[in-house]
């Protein structure tokens, strides 16, 4: 079970309006990737094996692409088309600089000349952007079809022995939790609608 998080739900000085999306997606970017590192944490003290920062990597690289999805579920309605397409595309641009950034300090400041992981990491955000949009998310919650289907690609990567309980350990404990902080962060910066 993940540890709770300090969540930042507003800005002390200035409006909301007065942002750049870009500040905004920090925070909720930086939030997403907190959130995914811990639930591989969380994942290794249930005893599942990441034995790998690559599959630690997956892992995390899955959770960031569905919760980014999330927070475009979440800010619909909250904010005109053109600010929610800016903020949702900041934070993928600033996951996406965060993945590069934590690969290459893990390779020891190596940055692998045949592969651009930013790059990557968007094309899978954007496949799985697609896959998302076919599932429903009810009253800003995610739907069972969606939950699985996050379930059952990060099952993909785990060793065949953690295969068969992974995907109930992630739907039933893990995705709830970190979907209920994600929510918690966007209710704070965008009121709900009425």
């Amino acid at each position: 079970m993940a540890k709770p998080l300090r969540v930042k739900t507003q800005w002390f000085k200035d409006s909301e309006d007065d942002r750049a999306p870009e500040e905004t997606a920090s925070a909720i970017a930086m939030l997403i990737w907190r959130l995914a590192d811990g639930t591989v944490d969380s994942l290794s003290q249930a005893e599942y094996d990441i034995i790998t920062p690559q599959r630690g990597f997956r892992i995390i690289a899955e959770l960031c692409c569905f919760l980014s999805h999330y927070v475009d579920r979440l800010v619909y309605g909250r904010v005109d088309e053109t600010r929610r397409h800016a903020l949702v595309s900041a934070v993928g641009q600033r996951l996406a600089e965060t993945m590069e950034d934590n690969i290459i300090d893990f390779s020891g400041g190596v940055k692998d000349p045949n592969y651009d992981h930013k790059t990557g990491f968007i094309d899978l955000m954007n496949r799985r952007n697609t896959d998302y949009a076919t599932f429903e998310f009810p009253v800003n919650k995610a739907g069972y079809q969606a939950l699985r289907y996050l379930s059952l690609m990060i099952r993909e990567v785990m060793e065949a022995q953690d295969q068969n309980w992974i995907q109930d350990q992630l739907m039933d404990i893990e995705i709830p939790q970190i979907m209920a902080t994600v929510k918690k962060q966007i209710d704070g910066f965008f009121a709900p609608s009425a």
